[in-house]
């Protein structure tokens, strides 16, 4: 081989590798600019979803802040109210106790006072009223234990068992809040009549019994 047959050679292998190092080098500036661009993409999407969740909370917020104003302005007198009951109930104490008294039975003064009695008790309900405080109806009402708390049964055969037949001491609502139980007194039956009623129970399942054996 000549001299200038292997300069040839050398030249030819060097152009190669000068192409092949070329060419890496563009692939690898590729491969960096799609890295680039994936994580430019990334970023911005991690970013969107932090805004997302930024204004979502800030949104929670706006609504609690909205709800909490809104309980404050409807119920900010919900403690208080509670408390006032408690001269609706004195009022009424008085009154019984002025009907039980043995000197004042009977008298123009105690019709007098009753009346005057009952005058600020209907103003006072009014006042209530007014104010979205209403009285929980309970005389001849089914139990409700989310408003009514039974104190006693009491025996009454002329009503379904769980009815309300005494008041002892009146419930309110403030809106739709409770502001306290009615404390009430139910209907059962009688042992009596529970026994008839079991009888009535078993006669009639006889009945039954016999009709299918037929």
């Amino acid at each position: 081989m000549t001299k200038n047959e292997s300069q040839n050679i050398d030249e030819k292998s060097k152009i190669k590798e000068n192409t092949k190092d070329d060419s890496n080098l563009q692939k690898s500036e590729d491969d960096i600019k799609n890295n680039q661009d994936i994580s430019l993409e990334e970023k911005i999407k991690e970013l969107e979803d932090k805004l997302t969740r930024t204004l979502a909370d800030m949104e929670n917020q706006r609504r609690r802040y909205e709800k909490e104003k809104d309980d404050a302005f409807d119920y900010g007198g919900f403690s208080f109210a509670r408390e006032a009951l408690n001269l609706i109930d004195n009022l009424e104490r008085s009154k019984e106790s002025l009907k039980n008294d043995e000197k004042l039975k009977n008298t123009e003064a105690l019709k007098k006072i009753s009346e005057h009695l009952d005058i600020i008790y209907k103003d006072m309900l009014s006042i209530f009223k007014k104010n979205n405080i209403e009285p929980i109806k309970s005389i001849n009402e089914k139990l409700d234990p989310n408003v009514h708390q039974a104190m006693m049964e009491i025996e009454d055969n002329n009503k379904e068992p769980g009815i309300i037949i005494q008041e002892i001491q009146k419930g309110f609502m403030m809106k739709d809040r409770l502001l306290r139980p009615a404390l009430v007194g139910v209907s059962k039956k009688t042992d009596s009549n529970k026994n008839e009623d079991k009888k009535d129970e078993e006669n009639q399942d006889k009945s039954t019994k016999n009709q299918w054996c037929l």
